[in-house]
C-alpha cells in the first residue's frame, strides 16, 4: 500500500507520528508527511490505524492493485 499526507488538511496533531514514527515524520511546522510513500506489509495495520485516528482525515491510503 501507499500513504500520503494531504498537506492542505494536516493541522499538526501528530497522532500519526505518535502511532508510526518510522513512517510519518514532522516538518519544522509540526505537520506530518510520509517519508516513504510505500508502506511495508508489517506496517499496514498501524498506518491504517493512524489514518483512522487523524482528526482532519488528512492521511490518504491507497491499496496496491494486488489488494495490499
Amino acid at each position: 500500500m501507499r500513504v500520503k499526507v494531504n498537506q492542505a488538511l494536516c493541522q499538526g496533531h501528530s497522532l500519526c507520528y505518535m502511532t508510526v514514527p518510522h513512517v510519518f515524520k514532522l516538518d519544522d511546522d509540526g505537520h506530518a508527511y510520509a517519508e516513504e510513500p510505500d508502506v511495508s506489509a508489517a506496517d499496514t495495520a498501524s498506518v491504517r490505524n493512524a489514518a483512522d485516528a487523524c482528526p482532519e482525515m488528512a492521511i490518504e491510503v491507497e491499496a496496491e492493485p494486488d489488494g495490499d
